[in-house]
C-alpha cells in the first residue's frame, strides 16, 4: 500500500470501527478513498483517517479546526451540494443528468429554491443608459472578471432592494446579478434573454452547438461546496452584505492563481504544447524539471474516473468540435499526462478546451466559471442568511506574548 493511505482492515483498526462503518465514513465525505490498481482493492488516506480521529476524541479541538480548513471534515451545514462518490450532486441530483438536460436558469431555480420548475423573477438591471454607456469604453479593455468586480457596486447602488435579504428579494437580485455578469463579458447591454444565448451571441453567434456547450460549462460550474470563493461568499453573506457584496466577495477570491486564476496557468500549458505533435515532449520536460501540470489531478475526486465535470464537458467538446485545433491539442494533452502520471483533467482545464475549441476571447474560461458560480454563491447566501449567526472563526496566536 503506497505511503500516505491505508487499506481497509488497517484504516478499520486504526479507526477502531468495523468495516461497514468505515464504508460509512467514506460515503459521508469524512474520509477519501480511491482504486488501487496493484491489487484492485480499494485504499483510504491516512491524513483524513488522522483528521476523523482528532474529531472523534475532541482532545484538541484547535488540531480539528485546522485539519478542517484543509480538504478536511465539515465544518458547517449545507443542502446545496454533495461530492460523494467521486459524483457530484446539486440538491441530490447528480450533474451528469443536470449538464445535459437542464438550463442554468433551471439549476439556478433548483439551487435557489430546491424546485427547477419554480418560475424565477423576471426582473431587469437597473443601470441607467446613460451610464452604462459612459462604463462600456471604461470596461472594454478590462478582461470580464475584472470588469464584474467594477459593475457590480454600481449596480447595487441603483437596486433600492438590494438590503432586502428575504429568499424571494435575493432571487431577484441573482437574476439582476446573472444577466449583469453575462452582458458584461459579451460586452452589450443587460437583457433578459437566457444567459447561455446572451454568451453565444457575443462571443460565437455562428459557430456550430456554442450555445449547448456554453450551457453545459455553466451548469457544471454552478455550485462545488465550499470551495475558497464560496466560503468567501457565506462569510460575507453572514455579515448580512448584500448579494452584490457577496458575489464580488466570491469574485476576488475566484481570481486568485489558486482558484480560478489557475486557467491561466492551463492557457500558458497550451501555448507550451503548441501542436499534437509537441504535447508528450512539452509534458515530460516540464515532469523532469520538477514542474506543476496546471489543470490535472483534483484532491476532491481521487477515482479513477477523476472531476466528473471535466470528463462531461470535455466528452461533449470532442464530440461536437473534435476537428477543431483545441480539441485536438486538449485531448494530447489529457492523454499524454495520463499515460505518463495518471492523472484526469479537472474542470478548470476543460473550460480552457473549450474556449479553445470556440475560438472564444481571452478570460472566457475563468468568466465562464464566474458566471456559473454566481448561481451557486447566490444559493448559498440565501441558505447563509436564514442562520442569525456569524461566522467568526478564532484564530490560534503563534506571536511574541505581550
Amino acid at each position: 500500500m503506497r505511503r500516505g493511505y491505508r487499506s481497509a482492515r488497517e484504516a478499520a483498526a486504526e479507526l477502531g470501527v468495523s468495516l461497514p462503518t468505515l464504508y460509512a465514513y467514506v460515503s459521508r465525505g469524512f474520509i477519501r478513498s480511491e482504486g488501487d490498481r496493484s491489487s484492485r482493492q480499494r485504499r483510504y488516506r491516512a491524513e483524513d483517517i488522522v483528521a476523523l480521529k482528532a474529531r472523534k476524541r475532541r482532545r484538541d479541538p484547535g488540531e480539528v479546526a485546522e485539519a478542517a480548513l484543509h480538504f478536511g471534515l465539515p465544518v458547517l451545514d449545507s443542502a446545496i451540494s454533495l461530492i460523494a462518490g467521486g459524483r457530484l450532486y446539486y440538491r441530490g441530483r447528480d450533474i451528469a443528468s443536470l449538464a445535459t438536460a437542464a438550463t442554468i436558469e433551471e439549476v439556478a431555480a433548483l439551487l435557489w429554491t430546491g424546485d427547477p420548475a419554480a418560475s424565477l423573477p423576471d426582473t431587469t438591471v437597473e443601470i441607467p443608459a446613460a451610464r452604462w454607456q459612459r462604463m462600456a469604453p471604461l470596461l472594454a479593455p478590462l478582461a470580464p472578471i475584472e470588469a464584474f468586480q467594477v459593475v457590480l457596486p454600481l449596480a447595487a447602488a441603483d437596486d433600492p432592494t438590494a438590503y432586502d435579504l428575504r429568499p424571494a428579494a435575493v432571487q431577484r437580485a441573482g437574476v439582476r446579478i446573472l444577466r449583469l455578469l453575462a452582458a458584461v463579458a459579451t460586452g452589450h447591454k443587460p437583457s433578459t434573454a437566457p444567459i447561455a444565448r446572451t454568451l453565444q451571441h457575443g462571443w460565437a453567434r455562428r459557430t456550430p452547438h456554442a450555445g449547448a456547450l456554453l450551457e453545459t460549462a455553466l451548469v457544471l460550474s454552478a455550485d462545488h461546496e465550499l470551495n475558497p470563493s464560496t466560503f468567501t461568499a457565506r462569510c460575507v453573506a453572514s455579515a448580512r452584505s448584500t448579494p452584490y457584496a457577496v458575489v464580488a466577495a466570491g469574485l476576488a477570491a475566484l481570481q486568485g492563481a489558486r482558484h480560478g486564476g489557475t486557467c491561466e496557468r492551463i492557457e500558458a500549458l497550451f501555448e507550451e504544447g503548441g501542436t499534437p505533435a509537441r504535447v508528450e515532449a512539452v509534458v515530460g520536460a516540464r515532469l523532469r524539471r520538477g514542474e506543476l501540470l496546471p489543470g490535472f489531478g483534483h484532491p476532491l475526486y481521487v477515482t479513477p474516473a477523476g472531476d466528473p465535470r471535466a470528463s462531461i464537458l470535455l466528452d461533449q467538446v470532442y464530440a461536437t468540435r473534435g476537428a477543431t485545433r483545441g480539441a485536438l491539442l486538449a485531448r494530447a494533452l489529457a492523454d499524454h499526462v495520463q499515460a505518463l502520471v495518471d492523472v484526469q483533467p479537472t474542470i478548470d482545464f476543460a473550460m480552457v478546451a473549450l474556449r479553445r475549441a470556440l475560438d472564444l476571447p481571452g478570460g472566457a474560461a475563468v468568466a465562464l466559471i464566474a458566471i456559473g458560480r454566481a448561481v451557486g454563491w447566490i444559493a448559498h447566501a440565501i441558505e447563509q442568511y436564514q442562520d442569525e449567526r456569524m461566522i467568526r472563526p478564532r484564530a490560534r496566536y503563534i506571536g511574541p506574548m505581550p
